[in-house]
């Protein structure tokens, strides 16, 4: 790439065509070998080769920096910015390049003195290494504790059955990984508190060294963010987002927490009511409600209440089934055909490949592959990856493009296969609208493709795909009792939807809470002054009303979105909730859902665009006028009001 850089700036008349189309064509041929030598980190199996990735993928971000740190190129690139006759000239998306280009340039330091540049590049490169450090950690975090079977009493067979036995002064224990998914299973359904308490220490405490790397990445943040002019961290990220600055932000996130929080306190205190209760009926000591008990005491409420048993409702979801009715479900959605690839090279065997074509005419679409299985090694969240971007060629032809869903789900046994619960569900369909707004993608530039849109509209194609799993007809279509065959029962699929919104309050809650420490920490003027691990821990409790007891803890040090990217973006989950209730609510919920040219038109406007063009534009085309938050508010509460 260097080479074409030289290139460029030897142009002696700068134009779009020998500065802008070089560096694009360039970065399109090197997108899918960067995104490849990316996944390994997150796939293999071989800690040496997810080493070199992770390495490599520094070496990559750090040879970035220097190309974009060069001035000779930097002055062709503005040359171009600044043509007044040939800029109006150019297509919208072109025009959105320039403007990309020149605004990346600027972003490394173009325009500033040599000291400032070279102190720069030293923040840009070490902000790089402190980032992929932090994520390695996680993904090669192998903390684990051990119980004894009465302990673990509430858990299902099925969570036994991946977990290694050993005997421990006698005594057999369960060793169980501090991993996402079974803190999850631990917390939600086990009985002891003294258990769930373990849990929660072990998983809140792991990878210790990611606080320092934190720690240190906010104040070279800002100090980047001050070099280039911005007051803050925030200041600088919000710029070219749909909030535009951190006022913005912070206006919606209060509004919605000053409304919200007395309902949490609420629904927490109905929670507290039940512990007592129980504490009492066993004869033992109330001793508090606590972080631990929020989950548990949650699913048993909704079993008191609602009659709604989180292992009954798996029972309808095998894996298997489930996921192929899902794919239809999308197929019918979006008007295409998903069929399964055999034959096709896979880094792992638990990997299906897919291709994807048009309804009813031989047009290829693009790949994607599930890998959906946890393993040593690999990224234990639910996560979707571009493999390569769609981009259109010289000669007019296209580059079709690729992406992979990664989830952490155990494996079936001979005895049991693996089910899904309502959570599962959603985060399928969540990842899967990541998925397709990368395949249903067509952008002239791969910079522009499907994802690759403003941060706070990224998340809205994935969370308008949720509500799908809420639907009552689509709830019995892709339900199949793993031993009978049965369809889910009507009644228990009420029952889902009556308890949705005692899980959306705890959900959005907490989304608020790490907004709101997301801003606390970036959009700062005094970063040095932020202990991390203090700040999290105090905004937690007030925020979230979650209290940890006599536990120390430092979870802020698993919560990836803030060094992989999401720095100063985590409110945009909230943001894009409200544009996807209202396109879900606006148009499948009020045309019906299986009503093809409302697919159809969002496709076309919602995903095929990309980020080459403004997404505010393509949802007042999608929806025949400008969004509103009515069916965002609907979604948790009649009583609400809330701006954007």
């Amino acid at each position: 790439m260097r080479m074409i850089f030289d290139c460029v700036a030897a142009q002696t008349k700068p134009t779009f065509e020998n500065v802008i189309v070089p560096i694009a064509m360039q970065e399109n041929e090197a997108c899918a070998d960067i995104c490849l030598v990316s996944l390994l980190q997150f796939v293999s199996e071989d800690k040496a080769i997810r080493k070199a990735s992770a390495n490599a993928n520094k070496q990559i971000d750090q040879h970035r920096t220097e190309l974009y740190t060069r001035e000779d190129t930097y002055m062709a690139v503005q040359a171009v910015y600044n043509n007044m006759a040939e800029m109006p000239e150019l297509e919208d998306e072109d025009k959105r390049l320039v403007r990309l280009y020149e605004r990346r340039f600027r972003n490394h330091g173009l325009g500033l003195d040599n000291e400032k540049r070279k102190r720069l590049a030293t923040i840009l490169n070490r902000l790089t290494e402190l980032e992929v450090r932090f994520m390695c950690n996680i993904n090669e975090n192998d903390s684990k504790v051990m119980f004894t079977r009465e302990e673990l009493k509430g858990l299902s067979s099925a969570f036994f059955e991946t977990c290694e036995s050993i005997v421990d002064d006698g005594v057999e224990k369960v060793v169980v990984a501090a991993n996402q998914s079974n803190y999850f299973s631990v917390l939600g359904q086990v009985k002891r508190p003294e258990t769930r308490k373990r849990m929660y220490a072990a998983y809140k405490t792991v990878c210790p060294d990611n606080v320092l790397m934190l720690q240190e990445a906010i104040r070279l943040r800002l100090e980047k963010a001050q070099l280039l002019g911005y007051k803050t961290h925030a200041d600088f990220v919000l710029g070219d987002q749909m909030a535009k600055t951190p006022d913005n932000v912070l206006a919606m996130l209060e509004n919605l927490e000053s409304k919200m929080k007395p309902m949490l306190q609420y629904r927490f205190e109905e929670l507290e009511i039940i512990k007592k209760a129980e504490m009492k009926y066993a004869n033992k000591p109330y001793d508090g409600f606590y972080s631990w008990d929020i989950s548990y005491y949650s699913n048993l409420n909704h079993q008191l209440e609602y009659e709604y048993d989180i292992d009954k409702v798996k029972e309808y979801f095998p894996i298997k089934h489930t996921i192929e009715t899902l794919l239809g479900v999308i197929q019918k959605m979006l008007g295409v055909r998903i069929i399964k690839a055999d034959g096709v090279s896979v880094w792992h065997s638990d990997v299906e490949a897919y291709e994807v074509w048009e309804k009813g005419e031989p047009k290829f679409v693009g790949h994607f592959y599930l890998d959906l299985y946890a393993r040593k090694g690999k990224y234990g969240s639910a996560t979707m990856m571009s493999i390569r971007a769609g981009y259109q060629k010289l000669d007019k032809s296209r580059e079709y493009p690729a992406a992979v869903l990664l989830a952490g789900f155990a494996k079936s046994t001979p005895s049991t296969p693996t089910l899904l619960d309502h959570d599962d569900l959603e985060t399928f369909m969540h990842e899967m609208g990541h998925v397709f707004h990368e395949l249903c993608s067509l952008t002239k530039w791969s910079r522009f493709h499907g994802t690759r849109v403003e941060h706070d509209f990224s998340e809205a194609p994935s969370q308008m795909l949720e509500n799908w799993c809420w639907e009552p007809s689509v709830l019995a279509c892709i339900s199949s009792h793993y031993e009978t065959g049965c369809k889910i029962p009507s009644e228990l699929v009420q029952t889902m939807v009556t308890a949705r919104n005692d899980n959306a309050l705890v959900d959005r809650m907490s989304n608020i809470f790490y907004s709101l420490y997301d801003m606390a920490i970036h959009n700062t003027t005094n970063a040095a002054d932020i202990d991390v691990v203090e700040l999290y821990n105090a905004m937690r409790r007030d925020i979230s009303l979650y209290n940890d007891g006599d536990l120390y803890t430092f979870g802020v040090a698993t919560v990836d979105h803030y060094m992989d990217g999401y720095d100063a973006k985590y409110y945009s989950y909230l943001w894009s909730e409200i544009y996807s209730a209202d396109m879900f609510g606006s148009r499948f919920l009020k045309e019906g859902l299986d009503k093809k040219q409302t697919g159809m038109d969002y496709r076309k406007e919602i995903l095929q665009p990309g980020a080459s063009r403004d997404p505010m534009l393509s949802l007042e085309l999608f929806l025949g006028r400008k969004p509103n938050s009515d069916a965002f508010l609907r979604l948790l509460s009649p009583d609400l009001q809330v701006g954007i």
